[in-house]
């Protein structure tokens, strides 16, 4: 299952990490709908109900556009069906965070999106996920690993997971004011920094029976785990790998449900690493939830080879200023904090905290 994530690139910073090539081979970037680039908070821990950024066609929004235009929007996590008639979504009588991929066509609430060609992308950072143990749960943080550079050579601890081979930038409109990009905009916003997990999902629209603004909502869909991720849980997101498959996952024109369902299936190309129960509760939204953590001693873990990519690229970028998170503080406790914050001890805490996290310019 997946019931935590964490998203912390800022709003301008999503959009550029999902660049793309249309069918024309152009290289282009998608816009936020209207207003949706507010109304997303980056977050260290986002549990079901809060607001998450998500890719999909903007055929759904604009019957005219190119089927292989793409818009970014912000969704809150947890499929609220069409038909539902209740005046308030908290009312639903179940959970519909996570849906397997096995049932879709069983259950109503996403048979009607998956024909409907309702699919999305949710765009993370990772997930959480929590291995039982005989007292407690241990949590993971997993992720894509992170595309090595050109002057990046192998590691001797590259034996962490499966390497991510594919192209590190993502599939599917275009920047603000220009439908495409040249080829000097081309290099100058290329995106360097953090790799987004590229997870498959079914979406729908609420309207309030009552009248009211639509909602939309969307529900992460789970596959069997891979057999590098078995020893923590049974099951994992459905991971969309590579430009081609989120072009097919989001065409719903050219891809039909039957064939877009084949899509979906355990890839071994995640890794993890061990983090604080702080995690455990959904109200903590700091960089400790990201921390990673030794299981025996509970300090920081000698460096595997993505966290050293990782390192590598923190040091040549510049600190940016980022949106507030969706953790409310009054200015008196920002203060507080402050006052109490210790000094950065390197790059990976920097990096935590989100402060390194701009994308160098080429």
């Amino acid at each position: 299952m997946c019931g935590r994530t964490a998203c912390t690139l800022a709003p301008d910073e999503v959009s550029r990490a999902c660049r793309y090539r249309d069918r024309g081979g152009q290289r282009r970037q998608p816009r936020w709908r209207d207003g949706d680039a507010d109304k997303y908070r980056p977050s260290y821990n986002k549990s079901p109900q809060s607001t998450s950024p998500v890719l999909l066609s903007q055929r759904h929004f604009d019957k005219s556009a190119p089927m292989d235009e793409c818009v970014l929007a912000a969704m809150r996590w947890g499929l609220v069906p069409a038909w539902f008639r209740e005046n308030d979504p908290k009312k639903m009588q179940y959970s519909t965070s996570n849906c397997r991929s096995e049932s879709l066509l069983e259950k109503k609430s996403y048979k009607g999106p998956l024909l409907k060609g309702q699919r999305c992308v949710i765009l993370a950072d990772g997930f959480y996920e929590w291995r039982r143990q005989e007292k407690d749960k241990q949590p993971f943080f997993i992720y894509f690993s992170q595309t090595r550079g050109p002057s990046q050579g192998k590691t001797e601890d590259e034996d962490e997971g499966t390497p991510h081979e594919k192209n590190s930038e993502m599939a599917c409109s275009p920047e603000e004011g220009s439908p495409e990009l040249n080829e000097e905009d081309k290099e100058r916003e290329k995106w360097t920094g953090w790799k987004l997990l590229t997870i498959a999902g079914l979406f729908d629209c609420w309207t309030p029976p009552g009248g009211g603004d639509p909602l939309y909502t969307y529900s992460v869909i789970t596959v069997d785990a891979s057999p590098n991720l078995q020893g923590i849980h049974d099951r994992m997101p459905a991971i969309l790998d590579g430009e081609e498959e989120i072009r097919r996952w989001l065409d719903f024109g050219e891809v039909k449900p039957l064939d877009a369902l084949k899509l979906l299936q355990p890839k071994n190309i995640l890794t993890f690493h061990p983090v604080s129960s702080l995690v455990n509760n959904s109200r903590n939204n700091s960089p400790e939830c990201l921390q990673p953590v030794d299981l025996q001693s509970k300090k920081e873990p000698k460096p595997t080879a993505s966290s050293k990519m990782m390192l590598s690229w923190l040091k040549s970028s510049t600190p940016t200023k980022r949106k507030d998170t969706d953790v409310c503080e009054t200015k008196g406790e920002q203060q507080s904090k402050s006052e109490k914050q210790p000094k950065s001890s390197g790059p990976l805490e920097q990096w935590l905290k989100g402060a390194n996290k701009k994308p160098r310019l080429n």
